[in-house]
């Protein structure tokens, strides 16, 4: 089985591949660019992008929308965090959070995918900290300022370790454990 992995983020599909091999399935990197609603909900943005879509024509895939939603910012930037990151960036936020106690945080990841048809929703977070600096030259976006333990940065951890903790990585476990229920791997 092949899904298509809807994004521009080479990053996101090596994650998903990773935890997807051992079930046999196949995941493609796929370019479609799709509007996305603006809402302060994820699974909004989710079900509304893979309305479009299907509209276009693609059946199986994947697509996801993530952000880090920092408390004491009120949730900022959330499902803006892409934007945040293109603009003000991992500096922006450390800007941001300067002589600010309260450093907690989350990471959410919303998966949408349509498969055989059938259409599934997920959500999974990571609850963590925003770090005092970046560290850390692996991962992408805000892992160099995020960690879950408190030791180590997203940027600093191995793939396969942050999949075991990561948002992405809870709503993929989120995802094949739906799947199974539902007879599709």
């Amino acid at each position: 089985m092949k899904l298509k992995v809807i994004t521009s983020n080479p990053g996101k599909v090596a994650e998903y591949q990773r935890s997807f091999d051992h079930l046999g399935i196949e995941m493609e990197h796929y370019k479609l660019p799709y509007d996305e609603v603006q809402t302060s909900d994820l699974a909004e943005v989710v079900d509304k992008g893979m309305d479009e879509i299907i509209s276009k024509g693609v059946r199986n895939f994947i697509v996801d929308d993530s952000g880090l939603f920092v408390d004491a910012l009120k949730g900022f930037p959330g499902v803006w965090s892409a934007y945040a990151q293109k603009t003000i960036g991992n500096k922006g936020i450390l800007k941001l959070m300067e002589g600010i106690e309260d450093r907690g945080a989350e990471f959410r990841c919303c998966i949408g995918c349509d498969i055989e048809g059938q259409r599934i929703i997920v959500t999974g977070i990571c609850r963590g900290t925003i770090t005092e600096s970046e560290t850390g030259d692996g991962g992408f976006g805000f892992d160099p300022i995020f960690t879950h333990g408190g030791v180590r940065t997203f940027a600093e951890i191995p793939v396969d370790e942050k999949n075991n903790v990561s948002h992405r990585g809870n709503a993929v476990k989120l995802l094949i454990e739906e799947m199974k229920r539902r007879g599709l791997v």
